[in-house]
């Protein structure tokens, strides 16, 4: 079993920065949460690359929220309970879709610009939403979310955005009961730095990288997930992975996605044999939910021993300036969308578990938050409705603010108390000669694609994990540290997905098993948690 305290190693001479509020990622949660935080006080926003490397500026198809008349909160709500499959917090639901609606026109006063249609935010519908509720931006919302908060950021000088940061560990006690801060190693510089803070607030996305194809970035791979857990945090929900059904062919790790916003449109799946086959999994045909699409297509592959299906655009007017930014990648790839049908295929794309919080995004440990895809409020259960991950990064990110007062009355951190509680007894100690971290990375996406991936059963369950714990036990520290220090992130989340996926012995929304293939209400309506202990 993987149990780590802390990875990296602090000493006395590690520079210490001070700041009141610290938050780790700068995609839509930890931007919407530093200009909300930073009435209240200095803000520190660490990024583990550059500003534009996040897994929001890829988001395309829009934001979820009830702001047409013809809509309401309470049919936002019934659309989430019934993707998540019986595993929503129905009051984290409540609280997303209720203060959603403001979050958005607070997001449109900072500058976000969302198509219009005859005067009027133009709407559009995705898969298992019951009414047009997706505010979008052409089909680069995200990118146009992002560059509005970043350029808010930047324009006040009470936040302090830094690039080339990675999260080695977040800082408690010596007992784990509350958070200092973050030790982080700056990739730039080649060196370590101790960030001290009231709120240390974790924002670093999900966990899309541990697979062999995902639409995530490559930052993506389950770094504050990691540390929060071998700090003492509960990790919850990990075996639901939403798999996204429609992403553009290729033999690249990271895979182009094509929206959900292209079926809500009108789009139509076909067999490389020109048979259109929703119809035969789920009512809604195209707009069914994604792991229903996802399992259709793998299951129509392997009947024909094909790779891939065809995605229809040809039948949707005025294609190429509704989606400009799929019809010009599809272009560099020799595909005309206006008269070509676009292969597709399904790969990783969202991780529905994570820290588990509560509604205000507090942890298990005092002083540490999370929110955005790296948290698991229980908003999205066991699988995600369309487009409401932009919108839980804005919510609950100003629900972690609403507790300033709690968070300022903090005290600021001594440095030596800090040195002090740092248990080095708990230091992971690699192998000495073995398996190289970036070779580690390779098998281990491998392993997670071909045996935890879109349908699953116990005895490839079981070869992951033994897969997971060979590669644990023989890795090798290698020559960048940054590398080793995923590596090590990627095989503790990795070994809690497989765990909580060989526990639930049923099948409901992102987790499918082909040996327990229906939903058990009776047993399994609850959650998986992990601790570190």
């Amino acid at each position: 079993m993987i149990v780590t305290r802390y990875i990296g190693v602090l000493d006395r001479g590690t520079p210490v920065v001070n700041t009141d509020f610290l938050i780790i990622g700068g995609g839509i949660a930890g931007l919407f949460t530093a200009l909300k935080a930073v009435a209240y006080g200095t803000v520190i926003v660490l990024t583990k690359k550059t500003i534009k490397d996040s897994t929001t500026g890829l988001a395309q198809g829009g934001i979820a929220a009830a702001v047409h008349e013809e809509d309401s909160p309470f049919l936002h709500l019934e659309d989430t309970l019934e993707a998540g499959a019986g595993l929503c917090d129905i009051e984290a639901v409540d609280v997303l879709v209720r203060e959603g609606p403001d979050r958005v026109r607070e997001l449109i006063e900072a500058g976000a610009r969302f198509d219009m249609k005859n005067g009027s935010i133009s709407l559009t519908r995705e898969g298992a939403h019951s009414r047009p509720r997706i505010l979008h931006a052409a089909d680069a919302t995200g990118e146009a979310i992002r560059k509005a908060l970043v350029h808010r950021c930047e324009e006040n000088p009470d936040i302090n955005i830094i690039e080339d940061q990675f999260l080695i560990d977040v800082l408690t006690d010596n007992k784990g009961q509350e958070c200092y801060g973050a030790l982080v190693y700056d990739s730039k510089n080649r060196s370590q730095l101790l960030y001290a803070a009231r709120a240390t607030i974790i924002a670093t996305g999900g966990a899309g990288q541990l697979y062999k194809n995902t639409t995530n970035p490559d930052v993506a791979t389950a770094d504050g997930m990691a540390a929060c857990f071998r700090a003492g945090c509960r990790l919850s929900d990990m075996e639901f992975i939403q798999f996204h059904p429609t992403v553009l062919f290729s033999h690249d790790t990271q895979r182009f996605l094509i929206s959900e916003a292209v079926r809500g449109e009108g789009g139509l799946l076909y067999t490389l044999q020109g048979e259109r086959f929703m119809h035969k999994y789920h009512p809604l045909e195209e707009l069914a939910p994604r792991d229903v699409v996802s399992r259709a297509i793998l299951n129509e592959t392997s009947i024909s021993d094909t790779e891939y299906v065809h995605l229809d655009m040809t039948v949707i007017p005025n294609a190429a300036t509704r989606f400009p930014n799929i019809y010009r990648t599809c272009l560099q790839r020799g595909i005309d969308i206006k008269q070509d049908y676009v292969p597709v295929s399904p790969a990783a794309h969202y991780t529905m578990g994570g820290i588990r919080t509560n509604t205000h995004g507090e942890t298990d440990i005092y002083g540490l938050y999370s929110c955005g895809e790296a948290a698991c409020t229980g908003v999205h259960g066991a699988n995600r409705l369309a487009s409401n991950s932009l919108l839980e990064g804005i919510v609950f990110g100003q629900r972690i603010v609403d507790k300033v007062e709690e968070i300022l009355y903090r005290r600021t951190v001594k440095v030596d108390e800090i040195f002090c509680d740092f248990d080095h007894s708990w230091v992971h100690t690699p192998a000495q000669e073995k398996i190289h971290p970036q070779e580690t990375k390779a098998l281990l996406q491998e392993t997670m694609w071909d045996y935890v991936g879109i349908i699953r059963n116990d005895d490839g369950l079981k070869k992951a994990n033994q897969q997971v714990e060979y590669l644990y036990n023989n890795l090798a520290r290698g020559d960048d540290p940054l590398t080793y220090y995923e590596a090590v992130n990627m095989l503790t989340v990795a070994r809690i997905i497989i765990q909580a996926a060989r526990w639930r012995q049923e099948s409901r929304g992102g987790h499918f098993r082909s040996d327990y293939p229906e939903r058990d209400n009776v047993k399994w309506l609850k959650h998986t948690t992990f601790v570190n202990c």
